[in-house]
């Protein structure tokens, strides 16, 4: 039977894997869905390692809470925008997981890298303010820079108020009083507007803990698809630049 054509068992809360391997770090954690923090996690080399590394390390959390893969309640992960290797990475582990890890499969959770960026910038920075703006953005490569903007409020949750799209480092929104989080400032440098040059505490990244945390209100959102109906966000669908398109960078760079 195909999974994809049959609606996922209703998710628990108590036990769920988060995952990302979107960017430059690979984050895995295990713990309770809306948990402020997760039963355990781990954060290793992303990139190239990831394939080799991400199946190890999440059944080596996994045994470390005592868990079996066919007893988690759901699977959260960063579907994107991000690394297309790491996205694709995420992809077909999380399908390979949630499919076969008990008949009817595991319920699956795809989440916005950038809202887990916010996500994890309003918890570094501002965990205890009850509403609040973030424009989260990260290296798209290729001179471009995927960004979303989020809004907080401490009794709604999240709210989307653009969705992630591409932009020039030169053109990222700004505004006063609000957060710009991501790990453009040590990519762009002066490119950037003044804001972004500045981010409070270096980078940050999409990572596990801040899936986790968001589970629960994806959960309650009916945002929860079966293993086969997990698809990466790439918002761009182009690879590379061609050689024609790079050497016109270098060119613009050096007039710049």
């Amino acid at each position: 039977m195909d999974n994809a054509a049959t609606p996922p068992p209703r998710p628990g809360l108590q036990r769920w894997l988060a995952l990302d391997t979107s960017a430059s770090v690979l984050s895995v954690a295990v713990g309770a869905a809306g948990a402020a923090e997760p039963l355990a996690w781990h954060e290793g080399e992303g990139g190239a390692q990831a394939s080799a590394t991400l199946l190890p390390a999440i059944m080596a959390l996994l045994q470390r809470a005592g868990w079996r893969l066919a007893e988690l309640d759901g699977i959260v992960f960063g579907h994107g925008p991000g690394s297309f290797t790491g996205l694709r990475t995420a992809c077909a582990v999380v399908q390979g997981l949630a499919a076969g890890a008990r008949p009817g499969g595991v319920p699956v959770l795809p989440l916005s890298t950038l809202l887990a960026v916010a996500e994890a910038a309003r918890a570094r920075h501002a965990p205890t303010v009850p509403q609040l703006t973030v424009h989260a953005a990260l290296d798209a490569r290729m001179d471009e820079v995927y960004v979303a903007r989020y809004a907080w409020d401490a009794a709604q949750g999240w709210r989307e108020l653009t969705a992630p799209h591409l932009r020039r480092p030169e053109d990222l929104p700004h505004a006063d009083g609000a957060l710009h989080a991501g790990n453009v400032a040590g990519v762009y440098g002066e490119r950037l507007p003044p804001v972004w040059r500045a981010e409070a505490g270096g980078a940050t990244l999409p990572c596990a803990r801040a899936l986790l945390r968001l589970a629960a209100a994806g959960v309650a959102a009916g945002q929860c698809v079966g293993a086969h109906g997990t698809q990466p966000l790439y918002v761009r669908d182009k690879v590379a630049l061609t050689v024609d398109e790079q050497a016109a960078l270098r060119a613009g760079r050096a007039a710049g």
